[in-house]
């Protein structure tokens, strides 16, 4: 049984009802295997970089004296970071966040690369969770930036990774018209897609010198 239908006009659709033919010919698109290898990927150097904190954070419980392996100096300090009030926003440590979310990306990559298509519903589940992760990332950056001024290299393993995570799938979900947008905002999000994602990179780096440059050059 395939998962398209084809409508009285002839056009094919999808069980969600949308239309598959393309009206942007010669647009470079995301492919399924890039983006479940874009998944897999990713979501494995979230899930490494949430473990590595909750591990600390667990041994830090059982030795209150222990210095994390993440703490290099004063600066850069994950012990910071796990001890402050806003490394448990709820309840616990935000570290166990990702240990319980980072595999189910790695899941979805993995059921993509064996082929499989899954419904619209639950693309857009996941990116809206991806997206509420991307918004604690901007708070928790902030407060290393400005309130703790500290950075934690665990917490920036994850920090790195989140960003192109969302926006992967940003780009497919407009690409598949998951998100229903203009065909002008299609074609830039989805043609400019690799250009957009490093002007990202670049904001975040630019953010990070500006609020904390100087103690990270000191730091060395």
């Amino acid at each position: 049984m395939t998962d398209t239908t084809v409508s009285s006009g002839g056009s094919q659709t999808s069980p969600d009802g949308l239309d598959l033919a393309d009206p942007s010919p010669g647009l470079r698109r995301l492919s399924a295997r890039a983006y479940g290898i874009l998944l897999v990927l990713l979501g494995a150097v979230g899930l490494g970089g949430s473990l590595w904190l909750a591990i600390e954070k667990i041994l830090k419980l059982q030795d209150p004296e222990r210095v994390a392996s993440c703490s290099i100096n004063l600066f850069l300090d994950c012990g910071a970071a796990m001890d402050s009030w806003q490394g448990s926003l709820l309840g616990f440590p935000n570290p166990f966040l990702g240990v319980a979310a980072f595999p189910v990306v790695v899941t979805t990559g993995v059921v993509l690369l064996t082929g499989a298509r899954l419904p619209r519903w639950y693309h857009l589940s996941l990116l809206a969770g991806t997206a509420l992760g991307q918004v604690l990332i901007f708070f928790l950056m902030w407060t290393s930036f400005y309130a703790l001024y500290r950075l934690c290299p665990a917490c920036m393993v994850v920090w790195v990774a989140m960003w192109p995570l969302l926006w992967v799938q940003v780009v497919r979900a407009v690409q598949e018209r998951h998100l229903r947008v203009g065909e002008g905002l299609r074609r830039l999000v989805v043609g400019n897609r690799w250009v957009i994602l490093a002007i990202g990179y670049v904001v975040a780096v630019a953010w990070l010198l500006l609020a904390v440059g100087p103690g990270l050059i000191d730091s060395f």
